[in-house]
């Protein structure tokens, strides 16, 4: 019997390349969302959403595995919750979430609820997978693209990522969701640790060669800023970044910004 995987957050960023994997690889998906869609050979959608209930119990009927991807702001820890309660229920077999690098070292909410999500499908007595991932090229584009627009380029002393491409965290999302329980995997991370102004030199750069005249890119003077607090010193130390035993991806930043950066910013 081809039990359905459900995934949750499966029209998201990660989830819009993990679904069709999936189903190439023979599998049939149910994608749990607050917006359905039409479904399609191999995919169907219901309604529901994670952190209210609404939906869940439906959703996992006949559910073997289930990925959860869905996410925010807030309420991180409340859908683990839902979702892994409903799923002890249902018999599900193992639950394979994303998480964030730094998820019990940041003393920031987003961080924490990560914390916590991870905590209870630890001690929920399910088989479980958790892969912890950097931010997303696509989650730094549009802070880097912001800061670009401004005259004085912010520069946070110690604030530094290591992005990582959409592509490589769904392909080993995929691998991990048809593959057995294996609890904390190594993290995933990008291939380089950059910081705000490498970053945004990368973007000028990528801008400049969108227009294609042949104009070096603007040299923008950053203004340093300290960040205050725990919060700060977190970043100055470096806790938001990944262990030395990490996964690296090979797409590099630069990379990712020659295909989408395709106009200057105005």
């Amino acid at each position: 019997m081809n039990a359905p995987i459900l995934v949750t957050g499966g029209t998201g960023t990660i989830g819009r390349r993990v679904v069709p994997w999936l189903v190439e690889a023979g599998r049939s998906v149910r994608i749990l969302t607050r917006h359905p869609g039409a479904d399609s050979p191999g995919i169907e959608h219901v309604g529901g959403d994670t952190v209210t209930g609404r939906g869940v119990d439906a959703a996992l009927s006949g559910v073997e595995v289930v990925l959860h991807l869905a996410g925010g702001a807030k309420g991180d820890d409340v859908a683990a919750r839902t979702l892994v309660n409903a799923a002890r229920v249902a018999g599900v077999r193992h639950i394979v979430m994303i998480s964030v690098i730094g998820a019990d070292r940041m003393p920031i909410g987003y961080f924490r609820a990560k914390a916590a999500a991870e905590r209870t499908l630890a001690e929920s007595g399910l088989p479980w997978t958790v892969l912890r991932v950097a931010q997303l090229h696509d989650f730094v584009l549009p802070i880097v693209r912001s800061m670009a627009r401004l005259p004085l380029l912010p520069a946070p002393r110690g604030l530094r990522f290591e992005p990582v491409d959409r592509d490589e965290v769904a392909a080993r999302l995929t691998a991990l969701t048809l593959e057995a329980p294996a609890g904390r995997v190594p993290d995933l991370a990008g291939p380089e640790v950059l910081d705000i102004p490498q970053l945004a030199a990368a973007y000028a750069a990528a801008e400049a060669q969108a227009r294609a005249n042949g104009r070096p890119p603007r040299r923008r003077p950053s203004l340093p800023v300290r960040l205050p607090g725990a919060v700060g010193r977190a970043y100055r130390a470096g806790d938001n970044l990944a262990d030395t035993d990490t996964e690296r991806g090979h797409r590099t930043w630069s990379d990712f910004l020659a295909e989408r950066v395709t106009s200057p910013v105005r």
